[in-house]
């Protein structure tokens, strides 16, 4: 059995030969790009390069020789822009944040400040950097030439800092917003990409579409202004959710034309949870976010019922996961078991034959930067133990693996999983 049929069972619900693995495959399974340099080393794979293809997390690109030596059964089919509207259509020779040679977009192009942040620009006349809130700005409103993301001095990941929507109020002003559009350049580039993996792998195919309904709100207008207009302004976000989403739509039914004949697996993400709670009320969720969800998921369902839908969304969401299979999704990631209400045995014996769960191997905000190699043997087993039987698991790790985790835990987590024994 080869990785794509062995996803393919797992997505199924029957057993594979062994547990699907997966590193890399999602913007919310990957690694570390500083990580992934040591990992290599471990593995004795001194040839090949490291590409960061995810600007913002700093993410690495898994190489297919590193998937076939961890046991890794998916691959990403990414976007032409993956983050911060900045299309990597061609790489040029780089630095990673701790001096490792890499490869990075040659449109990343980041200014470094007196203070040693390296900050990155929205778009300005003649800048080769692609604007990540592009199309129909009003130039009295949104700001050109400021700084969009920053990565802070002895850091390793950029984070947001500019919100383009905080000032607006009124659905006039949002109407002046347009929304980005997969254009033909885009079409061709995925068409092409999925081809290649298709046909020079035996990996599944993960593609990368997002479709962030509530969590693009908060990146537009950032935390606090975006919570606030939920209570205060409802009928502002209700038609933001719902023009964004005419747009996902619109995009949909390109991507998947494009790709829906090579891709096993589409991913959407929208974080719904902190570690303790949900981010809204159920009842919010139901009335402004739900019909949204099922309208795109229920496109893909059906119309190309052989690719999954896959949802990524962190933190304590249990009191949601029947709304969110109501709602069409098929994958559930990633499991992040030490959130409240987030009991792995209960998962599995609720929603197990609904649900494929995809991740949630070993958690990453304690066992895997800060634990043993034997603690993380231990967590990677007791989780295969109750979240494969029977079928409907991908072995992956909570969330992405950061700058700062050991090599050696990593190596260790995905051995135990691809040794593993039903």
């Amino acid at each position: 059995m080869n990785s794509r049929e062995r996803i393919i069972e797992t997505l199924n619900h029957r057993m594979p030969d062994r547990v699907a693995i997966d590193l890399g495959a999602t913007n919310a399974t990957g690694i570390s790009a500083v990580v992934y340099a040591k990992l290599k080393k471990l593995l004795g794979i001194n040839g090949g390069l490291i590409k960061v293809f995810d600007l913002m997390q700093q993410l690495a690109e898994p190489e297919i020789e590193v998937l076939d030596k961890i046991g890794g059964d998916a691959v990403m089919l990414r976007r032409l822009a993956p983050v911060l509207g900045v299309p990597v259509k061609a790489w040029k020779k780089s630095k990673l944040t701790d001096g490792t040679d890499c490869l990075q977009a040659t449109t990343y192009n980041p200014v470094m400040n007196e203070e040693g942040d390296l900050l990155m620009y929205k778009i300005t006349d003649g800048s080769d950097l692609v604007h990540p809130f592009r199309l129909n700005e009003d130039p009295e409103l949104f700001d050109k030439g400021r700084v969009v993301a920053k990565l802070p001095k002895g850091s390793h990941a950029f984070c947001r800092v500019y919100h383009p929507l905080v000032n607006v109020n009124t659905v006039e002003e949002l109407d002046k917003f347009g929304y980005p559009e997969i254009d033909d350049e885009e079409l061709l580039f995925i068409e092409k990409e999925a081809k290649i993996l298709y046909e020079t792998t035996n990996k599944a195919i993960c593609g990368s579409f997002y479709g962030n309904v509530f969590e693009i709100g908060q990146v537009y207008w950032g935390y606090q202004k975006f919570f606030e207009n939920l209570m205060l302004e409802p009928e502002l976000m209700k038609h933001f959710f719902e023009k964004r989403t005419d747009a996902y739509m619109r995009d949909l039914e390109k991507y998947l034309k494009a790709v829906g004949k090579y891709i096993n697996i589409i991913n959407f993400c929208d974080d719904l949870g902190t570690q303790g709670s949900l981010l809204m009320s159920p009842e919010m969720y139901r009335e402004m976010i739900k019909p949204l969800h099922a309208r795109m998921f229920g496109y893909i369902r059906k119309n190309y019922p052989d690719v999954k839908v896959f949802f990524h969304t962190c933190g304590a969401v249990y009191e949601l996961i029947p709304d969110l299979i109501e709602a069409g999704i098929q994958i559930l990631n990633p499991i992040q078991f030490t959130a409240s209400g987030m009991d792995p045995v209960k998962l599995k014996k609720e929603f197990g034959k609904e649900l494929v769960f995809w991740g949630g191997g070993v958690d990453t905000q304690h066992t895997l930067n800060a634990g043993t190699v034997d603690e993380v043997k231990k967590m990677a087993k007791e989780m295969l133990d109750i979240l494969s039987p029977g079928g409907g698991y991908v072995f992956s790790q909570v969330h992405n693996i950061e700058s700062c985790v050991p090599a050696e835990n990593v190596l260790a987590a995905f051995e135990t999983a691809k040794n593993y024994k039903n």
